[in-house]
């Protein structure tokens, strides 16, 4: 017996690699001569770098960055091979960095995924993947450019301030002491946001809130966003912030698009590329998927969904494993999930469930009971 395993993480419990490990241990309770193939698996947002560093032979890299709030904060990423370096904004530019009381879109960069960038291209990276979920920040992706050398400039030839507040300054802008190792590299970002830079659906109007803005910040930080798309047209005439993705991240999908060439694909689509899932999974008896929380929304792209699709190109049964299932997670049987089980096996408190070792346990035991129900059927 054949059986891939690629289970997103349990965030805060699991990591992709632990969960697998975990279910593959169940497994071969039953089936000790099993072949149990684990890969990981993320769709691009938190968890990401993690999942690909541990199952892929990634090595970690450590770079003292500028925080979201300017503070120096320790950011980690991944180098797969010579050149490769799988990153995700969160590490330098991430809400979960700023304290809830501080968060104000107005104060906060994207400074430090510059300066990812930079020490990753001076290590030797030409190619980049960058999951860009989980921002602090609505500044259109200045912050990152001026690290890289580009000069966003106020009225007195000076760099424009910090955040967002800085795109109300701005008043010319040239990338002519950029870095001139950008033009070698290339930037496949993962993105799972398809709005539009400026507008009702754009990033201040939709995302802001969380971000601490106000009602006056947002319709401020639209305005200037919009200046600023009309003054990028002066470094790159094709600037356009009406494209799908531009206003992820604050904008910095944006400047991806405008003035690094960056791809903006779904996430799940370039992690689920770049670990050649489809061809560990081709000949497999079985395939295992899943995340903390199967639900409707686990169909819109998620991890588990890209996994049941590759499965389902060669006929497989797939499974799906979760830590909790809603009420309408059925909705997964009809997108290639066969059928779903979650892991947790008594009523107790959520800090219990998410306890390492408990959801390790409670992922090894349920995947050898499906298994034992499989044993039988073949009788």
């Amino acid at each position: 017996m054949k059986v891939v395993i690629a289970i997103d993480s349990f965030k805060g419990s699991l990591s992709s690699m632990e969960a697998g490990k975990a279910a593959g241990e169940g497994i071969r309770r039953v089936y000790p001569e099993a072949e149990v193939i684990i890969r990981p698996i993320a769709d691009g947002g938190e968890g990401t770098v993690d999942a690909l560093i541990e199952g892929m032979g990634a090595r970690p890299e450590r770079v003292v960055v500028t925080g979201p709030l300017g503070e120096p904060t320790t950011a980690v990423y991944g180098v797969v091979g010579d050149n490769t370096a799988i990153m995700e904004m969160s590490a330098a530019s991430g809400i979960t960095l700023v304290p809830e009381a501080d968060r104000n879109p107005l104060l906060t960069t994207t400074y430090g995924v510059g300066e990812m960038i930079a020490d990753a291209a001076k290590k030797g990276c030409r190619r980049f993947i960058i999951g860009i979920g989980g921002s602090a920040t609505n500044d259109g992706g200045v912050g990152m450019l001026q690290a890289l050398g580009f000069d966003l400039l106020n009225e007195k030839g000076e760099p424009v301030a910090p955040g967002a507040k800085g795109l109300s300054e701005l008043v010319s802008m040239t990338g002519e002491n950029a870095l001139p190792i950008l033009s070698e590299c290339e930037f496949y970002i993962a993105c799972d946001v398809v709005n539009p830079l400026c507008g009702k659906n754009g990033c201040s109007s939709v995302f802001g809130p969380q971000k601490g803005a106000t009602k006056q910040m947002i319709e401020d930080m639209d305005r200037w966003l919009a200046d600023y798309a009309t003054l990028s047209k002066t470094v790159n005439p094709a600037a356009n912030p009406d494209t799908p993705g531009a206003g992820a991240a604050g904008g910095l999908g944006f400047a991806f698009l405008t003035f690094l060439g960056g791809r903006l694909q779904p996430g799940i689509d370039l992690v689920l590329e770049e670990t050649r899932l489809e061809s560990y999974v081709k000949g497999a008896d079985f395939v295992l998927t899943g995340e903390g929380r199967l639900d409707s929304q686990t169909v819109m792209g998620k991890a588990p969904s890209g996994v049941a699709a590759i499965a389902k190109k060669y006929g497989i049964p797939v499974i799906g494993l979760a830590g909790a299932v809603t009420e309408d997670a059925g909705v997964c049987n009809q997108h290639g999930i066969d059928a779903f089980f979650p892991v947790l096996r008594r009523v107790c408190s959520l800090e219990e469930a998410m306890d390492t070792e408990n959801a390790y346990r409670n992922m090894a035991d349920t995947t050898e009971q499906i298994f034992r129900i499989i044993h039988l059927t073949q009788y």
